[in-house]
């Protein structure tokens, strides 16, 4: 049996990018039997694209204009996306909510990662609101992107101590540290064909997962 074609991986960003170049870095190197098709800012200022382009990525900028409707401006977003023919879509930093009908056009192709033990701490500053609670664990989860904001099914979750030095700095560094792992990690499951969104459930290796996988990094 033939080896399954690359997985072609459009990438979201609004900032540095550095999940992107983590995905980027993984593909390049082999590790995972993708590429990226491009990568998609909404920000032309966004850091992230000279990274893109220095990894001989096609980069795009699709900016909201000022008083321009959300219909509109996913409109040019689904363009741009659909423009370079992907097979995934991986939200990595992208700072914008995206509408119920928007997520539904690519539901189970989209993936997102997100700086918390899901389902605690979805939204904004998950490092600050897990120190402020005085958590001992926090981490990072990859998942399927569905209309409800950082609700769809977990894939893969990482853990990490903290510490009682912490500050939301050093936190966030050591989540990012693992983002960069399991991030690419979920992805080249999916271009194995091992991870595969059927009827809103995950299943990996025929089995429907029922939890998320977790992988400790308490050592870090």
């Amino acid at each position: 049996m033939s080896a399954p074609a690359p997985l072609r991986i459009a990438i979201l960003i609004s900032g540095r990018g550095s999940n992107m170049s983590a995905i980027a870095r993984a593909c390049l190197a082999g590790e995972i039997n993708a590429e990226v098709a491009a990568v998609i800012a909404d920000r032309a200022e966004a850091a992230g694209l000279a990274a893109a382009r220095d990894f001989g990525a096609a980069t795009a900028t699709v900016a909201r204009a000022g008083g321009e409707t959300t219909p509109a401006f996913e409109a040019r977003l689904g363009a741009a996306i659909d423009g370079c023919r992907p097979d995934a879509i991986a939200l990595a930093g992208f700072m914008r909510i995206l509408s119920g009908e928007f997520v539904a056009r690519y539901l189970g192709r989209m993936l997102n990662i997100h700086p918390s033990l899901l389902p605690a701490y979805r939204g904004l500053h998950t490092h600050r609101r897990a120190l402020a609670a005085g958590e001992r664990e926090h981490g990072a989860s990859v998942h399927f992107v569905t209309p409800e904001l950082d609700a769809g099914p977990v894939v893969l979750q990482s853990k990490v101590p903290v510490r009682t030095a912490d500050t939301e700095a050093t936190l966030a560094a050591r989540v990012l540290t693992t983002e960069h792992v399991i991030y690419p990690r979920v992805l080249g499951w999916f271009a194995q064909r091992r991870l595969k969104w059927h009827d809103g459930r995950v299943w990996l290796d025929d089995t429907r997962l029922e939890a998320p996988i977790v992988e400790d990094f308490r050592a870090l």
